[in-house]
């Protein structure tokens, strides 16, 4: 009995996802409750609940993407290809949010409205791009024959 590398990959693939889901996104759901919170002492406390490890937890992703280009090339091929859009978007509201989560921090109390939006945006954006990523993934793609992916560039809304 040998070592199934192909099933320890997908392990490895799966447990970094999760833990991504898991880690970021308690502070996915702390940027989209923050125009619900009205004071601005309480949003200071749940951004500072998480400060200290929130850029860490994006590395859970890059595992999980770089795994699956390591261990399967061609499902990582077809699945950025069929999730082009929604994966770009993820990343541009992963990006925004993390800019207006350090510039919240520096900024003065003039334009730190202005980076709280920003933080809640860029968390909306996120959180709707993985939906849309998931759905377009669970609706499955159409490929051909060598197992490229066919269909167009906004198939994932299905």
């Amino acid at each position: 009995m040998g070592i199934d590398l192909p099933l320890i990959w997908a392990g490895i693939i799966v447990f970094g996802l999760m833990m991504y889901v898991v880690m970021d996104g308690f502070d996915l759901g702390i940027g989209i409750l923050f125009p619900f919170i009205p004071g601005r002492d309480d949003r200071d406390v749940m951004v500072n609940t998480v400060a200290p490890v929130w850029d860490g937890n994006e590395t859970w992703l890059v595992l999980g993407g770089a795994g699956l280009l390591a261990a399967f090339p061609q499902a990582y091929a077809t699945i950025l290809s069929a999730l082009y859009l929604p994966l770009m978007l993820m990343l541009a509201g992963l990006i925004w949010r993390g800019v207006a989560f350090e510039f919240r921090f520096k900024a003065d109390e003039h334009h730190k409205p202005f980076w709280d939006k920003a933080f809640t945006w860029g968390s909306y954006i996120a959180t709707m791009s993985q939906g849309m990523a998931l759905g377009g993934f669970i609706d499955g793609f159409e490929l051909t024959e060598t197992g490229s992916f066919a269909g167009g560039a906004l198939d994932w809304l299905s």
